[in-house]
């Protein structure tokens, strides 16, 4: 997967690109990563990217000139989606990652200041993405939020088979709890079940903690999950009546 982002700060990226797993993606050939300055795509001796908004107002608006022009320099096959960081946008999801993880090519602009000019959106956006119903004063923090949750997902970049599989959200509800050594601590055991050895029961045991754990903390998220009989049964055994789509087959 190649990405490039654009953005007033473009050191901004590199210590979180250079670090963990996303320093592991690049280096393993799974991943390009590239930061760009939009000043660059400026023509004007000054180098100005922004300007006061037509009709008064507070703050600076990214001027189109130079950010279309950006944009269009790092996108040069029009199926290449151009992501305008926003709060404005869809909301960043498990499955909007999913989606985005399957492209080779992505192209992030950082808006900045007051925000772009609305013509940069008509001529060179293809897609919106908000990481929550909050305002930062950039979209660089938001593009790595972006980047990490979706590079993440590309085949080999986190190295075990299946391992997203077991994610928070992969399956609609989140991921119950994890133990390791010491087998007790401060007078708190691990879970019998877990040493076990029985295979089945501890998978069942962990989509029970998992349903537990999103009834407990999301339990908007049980409205949309797709639910054995086995899982609804078990739900209403411990007074919650889930809704939601109709019954998946199989057991737990």
């Amino acid at each position: 997967m190649q990405i490039d982002a654009l953005s007033l700060f473009p050191a901004m990226f590199a210590s979180v690109m250079s670090a963990s797993m996303m320093w592991k993606a690049q280096d393993r050939g799974l991943l390009s990563f590239r930061a760009h300055d939009i000043r660059d795509y400026a023509t004007d001796k000054h180098r100005q990217v922004d300007d006061t908004p037509y009709g008064g107002g507070g703050g600076m608006i990214l001027k189109p000139d130079v950010l279309v022009r950006a944009i269009e320099a790092l996108r040069p096959a029009r199926e290449t989606p151009a992501i305008l960081l926003s709060p404005q946008g869809r909301l960043l999801t498990h499955q909007v990652a999913a989606e985005l993880a399957h492209l080779p090519r992505l192209v992030l602009v950082c808006g900045h200041y007051e925000g772009i000019d609305e013509r940069v959106r008509q001529l060179a956006i293809t897609d919106e993405i908000s990481i929550g119903d909050y305002v930062l004063t950039g979209g660089e923090l938001a593009a790595l939020v972006l980047i990490d949750a979706v590079v993440r997902l590309v085949p080999g970049v986190l190295g075990a088979a299946g391992a997203t599989d077991r994610d928070s959200h992969a399956h609609g509800l989140l991921e119950g709890a994890h133990y390791t050594r010491p087998a007790v601590f401060r007078g708190l055991p691990v879970p019998a079940i877990l040493t076990s050895g029985h295979h089945a029961e501890v998978a069942r045991w962990r989509r029970r903690q998992a349903l537990l754990r999103t009834w407990q903390r999301r339990p908007d998220l049980l409205e949309k999950a797709q639910l054995s009989a086995e899982d609804r049964e078990w739900l209403r055994g411990q007074g919650h009546t889930p809704l939601g789509p109709p019954d998946r087959p199989g057991g737990s």
